[in-house]
């Protein structure tokens, strides 16, 4: 599936576009299935045959919102795992994080628990400040700050 605003390839549980931020489903410039221009005022794709369908919702009903403030909370207080990006759904920016501070701190003493904390302290401001405002699927994170 093709963002239909930007051609951005979309994840199929994606809701929303993380290029240009705009839900799926909406905009009439490329084709959903193929990523070719279209024309506004077409409902079928002259490459792939695909008719253009309603748009989506933005977000199913059964979604659960992270919370902004919880993420922040544990990227403040368990950056170093990466606990925040495991909860907000970007699993292997965590994962990463974890092996950097489990793993490479016998090799470097330490110091990549140090760096991999600098990190998390950036991504809590930036959820703070809402630099990062949708969770690894895409969905609009909850703004309780």
């Amino acid at each position: 599936m093709y963002c239909r605003n930007c051609g951005t390839p979309l994840k199929p549980d994606n809701y929303i576009c993380t290029k240009c931020g705009v839900p799926a489903g909406i905009g009439n410039k490329f084709c959903p299935s193929c990523a070719n221009p279209t024309d506004e005022n077409a409902v079928m794709c002259v490459r792939c045959g695909v008719f253009f369908a309603a748009p989506q919702n933005v977000a199913p009903q059964d979604a659960q919102q992270r919370s902004k403030l919880v993420a922040a909370l544990l990227a403040f207080f368990l950056g170093t795992l990466g606990i925040h990006n495991f909860y907000l759904g970007y699993t292997n920016k965590g994962v990463t994080q974890l092996l950097l501070t489990l793993l490479a701190s016998f090799l470097t003493c330490g110091l990549s628990a140090v760096a991999v904390q600098v990190w998390a302290i950036v991504e809590g401001v930036q959820l703070l400040t809402g630099t990062i405002n949708t969770d690894g699927n895409g969905y609009p994170l909850k703004q309780d700050i």
